[in-house]
């Protein structure tokens, strides 16, 4: 397969009969459709004025619509897509940021993005779907929008294909600009990892406002010829249905999403049967190694853990496929870019030695725009520095040790929320825990838990503290522990250790 550098060659060039896009309920897009729809869709955008590198800010809900608007938007300008869920003041926010030349929606939607795009003079223009899952057409709304787009046609291998915002936990979201190099580098990454074929057919829950759903979800896949069946988004109650009607060779989560799975799969086996799995994927948190072993028994199949951020158009490190070795607890080994641990001074670090993961590669952003300090601070001698603490093994394995940012700091003692996380794993009672810092007025902080208690079983704060206690040096041991019928999440299904003390009144 040649090496494609943009979108449009790695997925809208295919003019195969052979399915694309599929949804539960719908006929399948075809590969040679979704060609002509990329073509289609870039021709009205330039006939709107709008171009190459122009931003196209994209809210439309999950499904096929959103890959197919997504890959089209971004094959020939610059695709902003964003999640549908965010207030009028959010949305103000990011469509100024971005300087969105145009606003995408679904005809008849009722989103306050439309209103704050009025406010700000952006264009709005209604996505009317068609009987075909994906298909759609571009209809311009109130005023007629024309004029003559600056750079016309598809984009080149250095154009912006993609922006997102990073999640800004802890300050103003960043804005990171992929070019169409660095997500078709990303896509091909994955497609080899997983060694995805046109016999494969993934079923996509991930949100497509995300790094994670758009890259590894819609694109690897696409680009080997595969079929996606595009959900309305993660429905833990609906899975199993939509498994039986897309009958799916692998499906890419987030740890949370699996674990909700895994609940309802005892009493889906036939269903599970009928449609084996090549493999399962998780990756954008960690994933306790006994819910994998939980979950390769369920489902008869290979889990792989795969390592990415946004930064990086997803991607980074990911665990073979068998019968290479997968170590549970670690990401895998490098699948892209290349990794490295590097320590505070600069200086990479030699096999077993725990510091700051570094990547390069052809996936990896060029830097975060007009952000010189965030920069500076990003890069060192041509590395990206991830915040994320870990090790690489002799192998070449890569676990991770926890977000720099995350590490507990209890009166000097550093402490691992994922460690902690891991022994509480192993209690009987426990089906899911998230362990965070507490600020505390003279140790800086304390360790704090939530906890979801399996169904049916019981334990108390002192119960689980007493079986920590057994596993770990005393100022491990959580200080405080929460039971809540669930593990409270961000808008992409990711747990937020960072501001979560707040969120719940413990700071």
């Amino acid at each position: 397969m040649t090496e494609a550098n943009t979108l449009k060659d790695l997925v809208a060039s295919r003019r195969t009969d052979d399915p694309a896009i599929s949804a539960p309920g719908r006929p399948a897009l075809t590969f040679a459709a979704l060609a002509r729809l990329v073509d289609e869709t870039i021709g009205r955008l330039n006939s709107f004025g709008i171009g190459r590198n122009d931003r196209v800010a994209i809210v439309l809900p999950n499904g096929p619509e959103m890959a197919t608007c997504f890959i089209a938007v971004a094959c020939g300008t610059t695709s902003a897509p964003l999640n549908p869920a965010y207030r009028a003041d959010e949305f103000e926010f990011y469509l100024n940021d971005l300087n969105a030349r145009l606003l995408i929606v679904l005809r008849g939607a009722d989103t306050p993005a439309i209103a704050v795009a009025e406010k700000l003079g952006v264009p709005v223009a209604d996505l009317v779907p068609g009987d075909v899952a994906g298909s759609f057409t571009l209809e311009p709304r109130g005023a007629t929008l024309s004029g003559m787009a600056a750079h016309p046609g598809g984009a080149a291998a250095e154009d912006t294909a993609l922006v997102l915002h990073t999640s800004g936990t802890t300050s103003r979201p960043k804005i990171v600009p992929l070019s169409q190099q660095n997500v078709a580098a990303s896509a091909r990454h994955i497609r080899s990892s997983l060694q995805f074929t046109a016999a494969d057919r993934g079923l996509n829950i991930m949100p497509l406002f995300h790094i994670h759903g758009l890259i590894a979800g819609i694109l690897a896949p696409l680009s080997a010829g595969s079929q996606v069946c595009c959900t309305p988004g993660f429905d833990a109650l609906k899975f199993f249905a939509w498994m039986d009607e897309a009958a799916p060779t692998w499906y890419t989560a987030v740890p949370t999403m699996h674990q909700a799975i895994l609940t309802r799969a005892a009493r889906n086996a036939e269903v599970i049967k009928r449609h084996p799995l090549r493999f399962l994927r998780s990756s954008s948190s960690s994933m306790p190694p006994q819910v994998i072993a939980e979950l390769e028994a369920v489902f008869g199949a290979p889990l792989i853990e795969a390592y990415g951020m946004t930064e990086a158009a997803h991607q980074m490190a990911s665990n073979p496929l068998p019968p290479a070795v997968r170590k549970p607890g670690s990401v895998g080994l490098a699948a892209g870019p290349e990794v490295a641990i590097m320590d505070e001074a600069g200086e990479l670090l030699p096999a077993n030695e725990i510091g700051e993961i570094v990547i390069r590669g052809p996936n990896v952003t060029r830097g975060y725009e007009n952000n010189p300090k965030a920069n500076a601070e990003a890069y060192t001698n041509g590395w990206f520095r991830t915040g994320d603490q870990g090790v690489k093994d002799a192998e070449g394995y890569i676990s991770l040790t926890g977000r720099l940012k995350e590490i507990i700091n209890r009166g000097g003692e550093k402490i691992s929320p994922r460690e902690v996380d891991e022994v509480l794993m192993d209690h009987p009672a426990v089906a899911q825990v998230v362990c965070f810092g507490i600020p505390h007025p003279k140790l800086g902080e304390e360790v704090g838990a939530v906890i979801v208690l399996k169904e049916g079983a019981g334990a108390t704060e002192a119960e689980l503290r007493e079986f920590v206690a057994t596993r770990l040096a005393d100022f491990k041991v959580p200080k405080k522990i929460l039971f809540m019928n669930e593990i409270p999440k961000g808008a992409t299904g990711k747990l937020q250790r960072i501001g979560l003390a707040q969120k719940l009144g413990l700071g």
